[in-house]
């Protein structure tokens, strides 16, 4: 340790020994992880109040939100949910939803984890410019698509269909699946390939065992980032899908509004049954990104 400066004293008294000044760089950077972190909490709770009031507003009644719109729910009412799930058709809506969401995010993670792979490791102008291809579908806008794709699909006869749906939620999200997915090849060292090689493994047994885990952390975030937007999705189910009964949950709940009317109370009861899904998708992928970041750093 490096002893303490000293200052010697005129008159040859004992010398006095001078404090170390504290460092300002840790107190400064102890303040800004509390400021950071305060930041953090106030947008959390900014965050979490409209979820709160809309599940208290579901166990209220139409005559309460009308006279009370802040009340609280001194006796809690689960009819709504009952006219929503029943009545309103959105156990249809749900399950449309369910199916259109799950398919589009498997096919489009399926076929991003495999073009991803292959981009990532091959080398050579062809695959640069294929590569330039994916990303550049993440720059089209998706108003300008809508005509085109209607004619394509009006063209197979899958327009007001789940199929039809399920094709251009894929294929619109496999641009960023693919930039994504890429990325995170591209950081795995090749000596793992070479090792998996030298033990007898095949390029599909290669791809499915050894490298497909480690880049589970990029899986989970790609599913999330592509089922969150699909399931909330309005403008492709409104111009695609013209049966009633295909309808998924945000068209679904158009029908709640009328013209003089609008049945509040359910729906606020739909709108926590359309949330439910995406706060459990949440915790399932946030303990996978953490298992998976953890397991690579253990091995």
């Amino acid at each position: 340790m490096t002893a303490a400066p000293t200052t010697r004293r005129p008159d040859s008294l004992p010398p006095v020994v001078s404090e170390p000044r504290p460092r300002r760089g840790r107190r400064d950077r102890g303040w800004a992880a509390a400021m950071t972190t305060t930041a953090l909490w106030l947008y959390a709770a900014v965050a979490v109040v409209p979820l709160v009031i809309m599940l208290l507003n579901s166990l209220r009644t139409n005559r309460d939100l009308a006279t009370q719109p802040l009340g609280l729910p001194l006796q809690p009412d689960f009819t709504s949910y009952q006219r929503a799930w029943i009545e309103a058709s959105f156990s249809t809506y749900f399950l449309n939803s369910i199916v259109v969401t799950v398919s589009s995010v498997v096919i489009a993670t399926a076929v991003s984890l495999l073009a991803a792979y292959a981009l990532a490791r091959a080398k050579g102008r062809l695959m640069s410019v294929i590569e330039a291809v994916f990303v550049s579908g993440l720059m089209m806008p998706v108003f300008l698509m809508i005509v085109p794709i209607f004619y394509l699909l009006d063209s197979f006869g899958l327009v007001s269909t789940r199929t039809g749906l399920v094709m251009v939620y894929a294929a619109v999200s496999v641009p960023f699946s693919v930039f994504v997915l890429t990325t995170f090849f591209r950081q795995l060292p090749g000596e793992l390939e070479e090792a998996a090689r030298l033990d007898g493994a095949g390029p599909f047994r290669m791809f499915w065992s050894v490298m497909a885990p480690l880049v589970r952390p990029a899986i989970a975030t790609v599913v999330v980032f592509r089922f969150v937007p699909i399931w909330n999705d309005f403008f492709y189910p409104l111009i695609l899908i013209r049966d009633q009964q295909k309808y998924t949950l945000p068209v679904g709940l158009t029908s709640f509004f009328g013209e003089y009317q609008t049945d509040w109370s359910t729906l606020f009861a739909g709108l926590v049954i359309a949330t439910v899904p995406l706060i459990f998708l949440f915790l399932v992928a946030t303990r996978q990104i953490i298992a998976g970041l953890t397991a690579g750093m253990g091995k």
